[in-house]
């Protein structure tokens, strides 16, 4: 195993096989964000979502894809342009992976992409330990996801933060107000036919507890984009809480907690999940100066 993943692998108190397999994909997501900045990906693009949240500000449970967003519309970006850089870098460090872009939709503003491995194998390279391994079907896959949405809504700030591991480098993100923001975009306006994400109702909590401000304007831009707000009057925080009590009373809170329960360690914190508790949570969002 190489030095700096075995240090990485430190981090990680793997008790299961899932765990093993939620660090083995954390792992691999932040080789590939070294590659992305290798291959110069951030003087384009700014990481956000769930994923930023984990591995730069310390977000308590785990995360399956890497969302980032353009600086400025670009409709010919091509996010198979640095998959060379990216597979090079995860190879350097023992990996094996494949790279695979998702031909666009002609009228989609998201340009994605697959990272695939044979859990398995990838598993040997970090070494859980036979028992870990015993029953995993040799040919079961590990997937990432990369999104990068083309037309991003304006009013938004980036900033740079660092990673220190597998070496120092650089990433642009959004701004947590900004990062707020899109977390409550999903919160109101996702359209999952068949199922909830109860890891935005997570984030939610996370945020209202440690970040509570909220680009009020970047979010009503976000929403006006999508159609999902077409009034005259400007997105206020009174206006909001109200659009944010009407979703809570909509969504089924058990299957809220169902399906966010795997990315999660510490899973008695879902215990206290309820219509109420959610309604007095989003009291403590803030619009930010």
């Amino acid at each position: 195993m190489h030095d700096a993943i075995r240090s990485m692998l430190n981090r990680y108190e793997c008790q299961t096989r899932d765990e093993s397999v939620n660090a083995l994909r954390e792992i691999l997501q932040e080789l590939a964000l070294l590659g992305l900045w290798r291959g110069k990906f951030f003087e384009h693009a700014a990481f956000y979502g769930g994923t930023a949240l984990r591995v730069l500000y310390g977000l308590d449970r785990y995360s399956e894809d890497l969302d980032f967003s353009l600086l400025r519309p670009n409709a010919t970006f091509h996010l198979g342009d640095f998959g060379d850089a990216l597979l090079r870098e995860i190879r350097s460090f023992g990996f094996e992976v494949d790279f695979q872009p998702r031909e666009k939709l002609a009228r989609s503003r998201i340009e994605s992409a697959f990272l695939k491995a044979n859990t398995y194998r990838q598993l040997l390279v970090i070494d859980p330990g036979e028992e870990l391994l015993r029953g995993l079907p040799a040919g079961k896959t590990l997937k990432i996801r990369l999104e990068v949405d083309t037309d991003p809504p304006d009013g938004f700030e980036t900033e740079s933060r660092y990673l220190l591991q597998p070496i120092p480098f650089a990433l642009r993100v959004y701004r947590l107000p900004d990062l707020f923001a899109g977390k409550l975009h999903a919160v109101l306006c996702r359209r999952w036919k068949s199922r909830v994400k109860g890891r935005d109702w997570y984030d939610l909590v996370w945020y209202t507890a440690r970040h509570p401000q909220v680009n009020l304007a970047h979010l009503e831009t976000r929403m006006r984009q999508s159609g999902d707000y077409g009034e005259d009057e400007p997105l206020t925080r009174v206006r909001l809480l109200d659009l944010l009590r009407q979703r809570i009373r909509q969504v089924d809170v058990a299957a809220l907690r169902d399906e966010v329960a795997p990315f999660v360690r510490q899973r008695r914190s879902l215990e206290v999940w309820s219509a109420a508790f959610f309604l007095q949570t989003i009291e403590r969002i803030e619009a930010a100066q």
